[in-house]
């Protein structure tokens, strides 16, 4: 299996009922590269689903303190400096919205082959990165 970084839109849809297809397969895809330790996140992404679980799904604390313990067992890139200068070369140089260029230059620094986004175009290459959409 791919060493793949794995978007905010991917741990979303695992928390969110209102669409059984779409968590079920985020779950899958959380599961599978857990078990194969090629799973990568960043802290911008674990904000992100937090900033989501809390506001928007209206989750427990406690559910989601969980969910972190959970995402803490998988490869977390922090943010940096570097990592920002990155992504703003990139949103530059290719018109990618910065937030998304910050994830996208995150998984590109941590040696990840795919990125798992609806985000982008699938089948994008941003890098030594391939897009790749896990809902599709």
């Amino acid at each position: 299996m791919a060493r793949s970084f794995i978007d905010t839109n991917v741990l979303v849809y695992a928390d969110t009922g209102d669409d059984p297809v779409r968590q079920r397969r985020a779950l899958d895809v959380l599961l599978e590269q857990r078990e194969a330790g090629t799973g990568v996140i960043s802290t911008q992404v674990l904000q992100e689903s937090v900033n989501v679980a809390l506001c928007k799904l209206r989750l427990p604390s406690a559910l989601i303190r969980e969910r972190l313990a959970f995402y803490s067992r998988f490869e977390v890139v922090p943010t940096s400096p570097a990592l920002i200068e990155g992504a703003l070369d990139l949103h530059v140089a290719r018109g990618v919205a910065f937030y998304d260029a910050l994830i996208a230059q995150a998984a590109v620094v941590s040696g990840c082959e795919v990125l798992l986004s609806e985000d982008f175009q699938s089948g994008a290459r941003l890098g030594s990165v391939t897009v790749r959409n896990p809902f599709e």
